[in-house]
């Protein structure tokens, strides 16, 4: 959406000036690369930091999403065969801060600190590429609906704002979904039943078939929309209010962390109970249930546990996990774009 810096005109005579010879001049489709890979590598790093930084609530989220989350295996005989059985550690608890903590100091001395991080790995596997093309599509769709609505250098108007980080949401979901399956499936089962991610795209592919890889992701696409459309909006909404009212083109670190808890807050509150069927969807084959859409779910989900105890189990963890991955995220990619642009044009200078 332009590069803050004004286009003019300098008038010079053809006698006064020799012509530059075509190479001196970068490109247009060389500046043009440079952006979406500056685009591209600040979203992986603001991806990576901000789900390494909540991972451990993260992952006790997903776990209270599940209607009987499963914690460890025990060893158990009967004759002469020796098989590992399933066991649950709790069983459809509501969903507390008291709890969460119990759950997570629990985990800690019964499978170690680092296991508080366990689906961490596919998490990164997934969030890079996922963090990396929705804001490289969001730069992208930003400047295409610029110049389609004629606000091509300008702030976009609420709407187009909105349809952009929409657009950009389920381009990112549409190509890493497979992983999304991956890592909530490494999420809600031991390590002894996934001891990698390539175990669980074989272990899924025979046992439940390839179609597997994609369950739930219908309530992603539909959660997606209004999640990543309320969030680009809101943050960039307030930081074009900041700069209407302050006079200041750029934010603080700070009100950048601020502007994205804010947008982190709304976005995953509109967006929760799709959250909580895709979750069900994508666990249902190491849950023992049978989802087979999304109607279906969420009545089963509301049956057994009611309205807000089921699609809304763990939102008061949103709450406190979602402003803080969202507000460093939108800051990391900020600060980091910035930085990468400073550097490009020292570059450009000293050559």
């Amino acid at each position: 959406m332009g590069n803050g810096v004004r286009e003019g005109q300098v008038d010079f005579k053809q006698q006064d000036v020799e012509p530059f010879p075509s190479t001196h001049l970068p490109p247009e489709g060389n500046q043009e690369k440079k952006k979406v890979l500056n685009s591209l590598m600040s979203g992986a790093l603001a991806g990576a930091v901000a789900k390494t930084a909540v991972a451990p609530l993260d992952r006790t989220k997903i776990i209270f999403q599940e209607q009987t989350p499963v914690v460890h295996l025990r060893l158990e005989m009967s004759g002469s065969e020796v098989r590992w059985k399933l066991q649950s550690w709790v069983s459809s608890k509501r969903f507390s801060a008291k709890e969460a903590y119990r759950l997570i100091y629990h985990t800690y001395l019964n499978e170690g600190f680092w296991s508080l991080w366990r689906g961490n790995s596919a998490t990164m596997v997934r969030v890079i590429p996922y963090a990396a093309i929705q804001f490289c599509a969001h730069e992208e769709y930003k400047q295409l609906l610029g110049s389609y609505y004629g606000f091509q250098g300008k702030a976009l108007t609420p709407f187009p704002r909105f349809i952009a980080g929409s657009l950009a949401g389920t381009t990112a979901a549409m190509l890493t979904y497979p992983l999304d399956m991956v890592r909530a499936r490494m999420a809600v089962t031991p390590k002894e039943m996934y001891s990698n991610i390539v175990q669980v795209f074989i272990r899924i592919s025979r046992e439940e078939g390839l179609k597997t890889l994609y369950r739930g992701f219908t309530p992603t696409i539909l959660g997606v929309i209004p999640y990543a459309g309320l969030s680009f909006f809101t943050y960039e909404t307030l930081k074009k209010l900041h700069a209407d009212h302050s006079g200041k083109l750029q934010p603080s670190p700070p009100e950048r962390l601020l502007f994205g808890a804010c947008a982190g807050l709304i976005g995953q509150s509109a967006s929760y109970p799709l959250d909580v069927v895709r979750r069900r969807m994508q666990t249902a084959g190491v849950m023992g249930h049978t989802y087979s859409s999304i109607l279906l779910t969420m009545q089963e989900i509301i049956r057994e546990e009611g309205l807000i105890r089921g699609l809304y189990k763990g939102l008061s963890m949103n709450w406190v996990k979602g402003p803080i991955a969202v507000g460093i995220s939108f800051t990391t990619f900020d600060l980091t774009q910035i930085l990468l642009r400073k550097l490009q044009h020292s570059t450009n200078v000293e050559r």
